[in-house]
């Protein structure tokens, strides 16, 4: 079996030292991809009127898909595709940045502690001028012996979500009552990852504990899961991209060049706040959203690399 790997999570505060703290397992230096899989902030719980809990005002993407996953709390998404939604437990928000996209996120109040998982996937590079869009799926449970399932993306378990996707891809939240044993069969061309909210199990042998995320090379029709405790984890998964990208902020480009010209109109849009979308010809104004946008900052000093 190939060797697996498993990422310790780093903290990282979003906005300030008082915003929404997260665990981030992808990137880190040594592992940027799995699969189309580039980012992982997995947060909470906090309380949803916490200082601390997610608060963030209208920002940009290019090149990306953005997956939001919550196993408590709601929280309000706004965009300039015309989007209003709150995404709540059990229920996935894709949004396709495409050519260009801004976007807000704000913690829901009522509706107990904020806790879950904002990912990105990297948009091939076929696919990523598409046009801005947005989906909502709620997966239906899938039950097994000591086990439950939710799959938001692609197939698992005889489960298929329809949501449109721009490479082969999983994802999916998987529950196993404690001593609970599952060989899932899955596509060996994939890499996958393991996030572990909670408890601990062991991936193919190798005790995984939680907030820690298992990285399993292509190659392998099968994984097994067997859980010490309760656990509750995400299983994602997708073919090796196979392009390099250029990740900065909140943009995926392709080259230090674009990345310059995206935080340039990005700014150039906002240096006056303006809710008329005819103000943002680029990345649009979410719907809805009266605040004032985040600016991005300013470009480090040397030329950005691109990941592998």
């Amino acid at each position: 079996m190939p060797a697996i790997e498993v990422i310790a999570p780093h903290d990282v505060a979003l906005g300030s030292d008082e915003g929404l703290h997260v665990r981030r397992t992808l990137p880190t230096r040594a592992r940027s991809l799995i699969g189309a899989w580039c980012f992982v902030d997995h947060y909470g719980p906090v309380p949803a009127d916490h200082a601390s809990a997610m608060s963030v005002r209208a920002h940009p993407h290019t090149g990306l898909q953005t997956a939001s996953w919550l196993f408590s709390g709601s929280i309000q998404h706004r965009d300039s595709a015309g989007t209003s939604e709150t995404i709540r437990p059990g229920e996935l928000n894709l949004m396709t940045a495409g050519r260009g996209i801004s976007h807000s996120e704000m913690s829901a109040g009522g509706s107990g502690p904020l806790h879950g998982v904002q990912m990105w996937l990297a948009l091939p590079d076929a696919h990523r001028w598409t046009e801005p869009g947005f989906e909502h799926y709620v997966p239906p449970l899938v039950q097994l012996d000591r086990v439950q399932a939710l799959v938001f993306l692609g197939s698992l378990l005889g489960s298929i979500s329809p949501v449109t996707t721009f490479s082969p891809l999983l994802g999916a939240e998987l529950r196993l009552n404690a001593g609970a044993s599952l060989a899932l069969d899955v596509n060996p061309r994939h890499e996958h990852g393991i996030l572990v909210d909670s408890g601990s199990l062991s991936v193919d042998g190798r005790a995984i504990t939680a907030h820690e995320l298992a990285y399993l090379p292509s190659g392998p029709a099968a994984i097994t899961l067997q859980a010490d405790t309760d656990a509750r984890l995400l299983l994602i998964g997708g073919e090796p991209l196979g392009e390099p990208i250029v990740m900065w902020w909140n943009f995926i480009g392709r080259s230090h060049e674009e990345i310059v010209q995206f935080q340039r109109q990005w700014n150039d849009e906002n240096r006056v706040h303006s809710v008329d979308p005819a103000d943002h010809p680029v990345f649009g104004w979410p719907n809805g959203e009266a605040q004032e946008p985040i600016l991005a900052p300013g470009l480090p000093p040397v030329r950005l690399k691109s990941r592998a």
